[in-house]
């Protein structure tokens, strides 16, 4: 969640980012099932944002690949989807369902998904998490939310450091050297199986201690559970003018794929 540091990143106020990533999704979410001309405007409109902080597209690519396990809760739509449901032969005598409306409605769900995590994944990788945290406080979002927010990404690093301690541990105690018999290194799937069980009871307990520790020193500093934002400038007119732009794009889009759907 923090900042690339391959290139150096055009200096956008997080509130610009967060705005115009918001309006994409929504507008995207509403886009109605079929649409594909739309589907490429907002996948172009991802690629060049991609493309304008100096990101690289394989990568963003590769990492929105994350969607995949939740895509796949769509997929009975193709077998259970909105009638006429088809009958696909298969070998043996053997037929599928097949939906085609449901089949539309499946891949529909997969590109929406896809962009949409695209679109975030950008926001995140040109934005440091202290300057989006900041920018939902100053856009009004709910102070708990906000502090839950704050904490979560705090605790993820704490989270990360634990894992890693035990990583280098496992490590330093040789299980992954070659064993004399024919099995893989590091023992059975059943052993590792176990290893990894206790990791990670060891990792939740190890984690709570941690995170009890850095909230007791938190209170001892003066944390009294506010987000300590400081007031932020205003908006330029530049600035509302690229968000007014940018929900303008996004609303015609998605009217493009009303009157596509509809026809």
């Amino acid at each position: 969640m923090s900042q690339t540091k391959d290139f150096p990143q055009p200096n956008t106020d997080a509130r610009v980012k967060l705005i115009l990533t918001l309006a994409m999704i929504f507008a995207l979410g509403f886009t109605p099932h079929g649409s594909w001309p739309a589907y490429v405007l907002f996948f172009s409109l991802v690629i060049s944002a991609a493309v304008y902080f100096q990101l690289r597209v394989m990568m963003v690519l590769r990492r929105a690949l994350v969607a995949l396990p939740f895509i796949l809760a769509a997929l009975p739509l193709i077998f259970a989807g909105p009638p006429p449901i088809q009958q696909l032969p298969l070998a043996g005598g053997w037929s599928l369902p097949f939906s085609p409306a449901g089949a539309e409605r499946f891949v529909s769900i997969a590109l929406k998904s896809y962009i949409s995590v695209q679109a975030a994944i950008i926001l995140t990788a040109v934005t440091p998490t202290p300057d989006l945290l900041r920018a939902l406080h100053h856009l009004r979002v709910p102070r708990t939310l906000v502090v839950i927010l704050s904490l979560m990404a705090h605790y993820l690093v704490i989270l990360k450091e634990e894992a890693l301690r035990l990583l280098h541990a496992r490590q330093s105690r040789s299980s992954r050297l070659p064993m004399p018999t024919p099995r893989p290194p590091g023992g059975s799937l059943w052993w590792r199986g176990q290893v990894t069980g206790g990791m990670a009871g060891n990792l939740l307990l190890r984690s709570l201690e941690r995170s009890e520790r850095v909230y007791a020193a938190m209170c001892a500093r003066g944390y009294n559970g506010k987000p300590p934002f400081t007031q932020a400038a205003p908006l330029s007119a530049a600035q509302r003018g690229v968000i007014i732009l940018g929900i303008a794009a996004n609303l015609l889009i998605l009217l493009t794929g009303i009157l596509i759907g509809e026809s």
